[in-house]
């Protein structure tokens, strides 16, 4: 953009935003003025697009009988346009009088075909004029809207897509946290987009190119541009198409309607439930991006889902995790929706947002471990990115990109890559809800260079699936056993329904090692002509079985070992270690009494993130401590003094 460019995009910014104090102020809430002025914009530059062929296409609407989608088909093919309004009304006709201003917006929001008249819909257009109607303002809001150019020709797409961004984030920095269900902050699209674009095939810088972006979970549209945007700057003859889900109404009808403005199909974002019904179920994608929301719970599509999952190869076939947190599934979802690799390195790559819960949450064999284990095991992450905390609006806490592929570079194969961009950013000027941090280009580039390199630093680690995975393998303390023969254990062991008056004096003749007890119990009721059963034999050496340190560890008459009640634990030991030389040396040193099964481990992975990159702080010398100690000293005695001089 040129100086006079920026210069007029500037204008055009405070014009728009001029409207809040000239007409809104007094007749809606601060945090409401985007909900006036979004859709007002929209409809400003939508009616300058069709500006030009809007004579000629009413001459055309005035001579046809067709009517419906064969209507609909003939002017997209006649005029080019994806979308038209019928009506001879416009902002400036309509504001030429401010008599029945509300009848004739009215009548205009009606006119315009169905691939974009459920917009005003959802934006709400019609009652927010009635209220500012009832206010005394419409008429006012149309003559100032009315009076910006948003003509193509003096605002071509990328500086409106400049424009009404900055629309958009003044509206979302009058919500505070509330942005957060809407917005996706663009540094962070960037890093993703970034990240997705310097690993592709060899395809991407040839003559013509195409490529497809999807995003299951839209929102204002944002991820979708800035991921055009980015590859139309690596290659200007690129066709991109984009593809995009959205379930809340504000953010699908801002999102449409950002596309719209800068030139895109009327059908590129589609409302409804991903979860519930995938509206490009037949279709995979190039490019993925998604921010799906963190900890939201999915009951209401708890059905749809379970009856998808039930289904072998679906894409919620490998497991479900709590209904509390749903973003887990819109990970797998992401995962089933990428490009199957091709020749020349093609396939689909994407970049997930989640929270830090998709690392690590439910054990073994539970549904969120069995997505991991499925993702990490079929070789579908690339890299995981951890991102500065307070990076976004509606939350602080810590955050990760996924980078999913279905066709790594060769040498990422097998591998996968954790990058700690945690200390990758600047403080912003002015905070908006919890987002009080940026990535700059020059942090951005920080964690992209880590990534391209693909080598461990203080920043990255390359690790394989089985550094990931882990057997939690049950281990139990065995009981050192003597034997102890006294008038009261005699007692017990003649309690046993097998026993006679006779075998007292076979129990008070015991006296070995107490493993060597069914034997001997057999020898001596032999040699005193008596029979003893099975369960006798067990009550006698349960009767007589001391607790022992200093004696060996007990084995039972089975030839097992006897554990100590209440003892057991799990050990997690890295698939990628030996069993039994992990035990020898991290258990047995400290529990040289415990035993375990191998065979009855369960097999699992997680990512512990923070464990991998903790950096455990320098402990301050003894002369530091003591100096503070001596300070504070100090100063307690010279207050102490000051209190007994008064």
């Amino acid at each position: 953009m040129g100086p006079n460019g920026a210069h007029t995009a500037r204008v055009m910014k405070q014009a728009i935003w001029d409207t809040a104090d000239k007409y809104l102020r007094g007749v809606v809430e601060e945090e409401d003025y985007g909900d006036y002025i979004i859709p007002f914009t929209v409809l400003r530059r939508l009616e300058c697009l069709l500006a030009d062929t809007k004579p000629a296409l009413l001459d055309f609407l005035g001579s046809t009988n067709l009517s419906g989608q064969i209507l609909d088909m003939t002017i997209q093919h006649k005029f080019r346009l994806h979308f038209y309004s019928s009506s001879k009304l416009d902002l400036t006709t309509i504001a030429k009088t401010d008599d029945k201003v509300l009848e004739s917006m009215e009548l205009y929001l009606d006119s315009f075909s169905d691939s974009i008249g459920d917009i005003w819909d959802h934006f709400k257009l019609k009652e927010r004029a009635a209220t500012l109607a009832r206010a005394g303002h419409l008429w006012g809001v149309v003559k100032h809207f009315a009076g910006l150019d948003m003509h193509p020709d003096r605002l071509p797409d990328t500086s409106m897509g400049d424009i009404f961004e900055d629309v958009m984030y003044r509206a979302f920095n009058t919500k505070g946290k509330g942005a957060g269900a809407f917005y996706t902050p663009r540094d962070a699209i960037r890093l993703m987009v970034d990240v997705l674009f310097s690993s592709d095939d060899e395809g991407l810088t040839g003559s013509h190119p195409v490529r497809s972006v999807y995003d299951p979970t839209a929102g204002t549209g944002g991820m979708l541009l800035v991921a055009s945007r980015a590859l139309k700057e690596l290659n200007p003859s690129i066709d991109v198409g984009l593809y995009g889900q959205e379930l809340m109404e504000t953010a699908y009808a801002i999102g449409k309607a950002d596309l719209l403005i800068q030139g895109g199909r009327p059908d590129a974002i589609r409302r409804g439930n991903t979860l519930v019904q995938d509206e490009y179920a037949d279709q995979t994608f190039d490019y993925i991006l998604s921010n799906p929301p963190f900890g939201s719970d999915w009951t209401a599509s708890r059905k749809s889902v379970a009856e998808q999952a039930a289904v072998t190869g679906s894409r919620f076939s490998h497991g479900l995790p709590a209904v509390s947190d749903g973003q887990m599934l819109f990970l797998a979802h992401c995962a089933t929706k990428l490009r199957p690799a091709g020749p020349n390195g093609a396939g689909g790559r994407a970049a997930v947002v989640s929270n830090g819960s998709p690392l690590f949450t439910g054990g073994p064999g539970s549904g969120p471990d069995r997505i991991r284990t499925w993702l990490l095991t079929k070789d579908l992450v690339d890299a995981i990115i951890a991102l500065p905390t307070n990076m976004f609006y509606g939350t602080g806490i810590a955050t990760y990109v996924w980078i999913l592929d279905t066709n790594k570079e060769p040498r990422r194969k097998g591998k996968i890559q954790l990058i700690d961009g945690t200390g990758a950013w600047h403080p912003m000027q002015k905070g908006m809800g919890d987002k009080r941090r940026e990535m700059t280009e020059l942090d951005r580039d920080v964690v992209l260079e880590a990534y391209n390199a693909f080598t461990d630093s203080d920043i990255s680690k390359v690790l394989t699936a089985d550094d990931l995975g882990y057997r939690d393998v049950p281990v139990q303390r065995v009981r050192r056993l003597a034997v102890q023969v006294t008038d009261e254990t005699v007692k017990r062991a003649l309690q046993h329904k097998d026993a006679t008056p006779e075998h007292e004096g076979l129990v008070r003749s015991l006296q070995g090692p107490w493993n060597d007890l069914p034997t001997e119990i057999r020898g001596a009721a032999k040699r005193q002509g008596l029979k003893v059963t099975t369960g006798l034999v067990d009550a006698i050496m349960d009767a007589v079985a001391l607790d022992d340190e200093t004696a060996p560890l007990a084995v039972g008459r089975t030839g097992k070992p006897v554990l100590v009640a209440g003892s057991k634990l799990t050990e997690r030991v890295a698939l990628s270690e030996d069993v039994t030389e992990h035990m020898e040396r991290d258990v047995l040193p400290f529990a040289p009494d415990a035993v375990w099964e191998e065979q009855a481990s369960k097999v699992g992975y997680e990512i512990p993130f923070t464990r991998l990159f903790y950096k455990p702080a320098p402990m301050r010398s003894l002369e530091e401590i003591d100096a503070e100690v001596f300070e504070v000293m100090r100063s307690l005695g010279e207050k102490f003094k000051a209190v007994h001089d008064e």
